[in-house]
């Protein structure tokens, strides 16, 4: 897929979940970013942290040299009309965690180019 130049305003998707939440037998940040691939947004990413607490007030935390349900948020960039058509799977498959849209300016989005050395 070959993305449209995507600069100035755009949406910032986050989906704050635990790293044990799945969705159809499969980890849910997985299933999220293929998700986001099929509804061709920009980019996204996964970020693993180390500790956190959301609506349960249960803190979880990563144990050293252990897989834990440790805190994973997906980050998705674009602009507001694609963010808007990831929410509906949003609704179906987030089945606990949090979902937050904020308005962001893009600077630069650039592909990345092999270099010689």
């Amino acid at each position: 897929m070959t993305h449209q130049k995507l600069t100035g305003k755009a949406k910032m998707l986050r989906v704050h979940t635990g790293a044990n939440d799945t969705w159809e037998g499969e980890p849910l940040h997985l299933a999220l970013v293929k998700r986001f691939h099929q509804l061709d947004l920009a980019g996204a990413t996964v970020y693993r942290g180390m500790e956190g607490y959301g609506a349960s007030g249960r803190i979880h935390r990563k144990p050293v040299f252990r897989s834990g349900d440790e805190p994973v948020t997906v980050v998705a960039v674009d602009s507001a009309e694609k963010i808007e058509r990831a929410l509906p799977y949003l609704d179906q498959m987030v089945g606990s965690g949090l979902v937050a849209i904020s308005d962001v300016d893009v600077i630069l989005y650039r592909e990345t180019v092999a270099t010689e050395r």
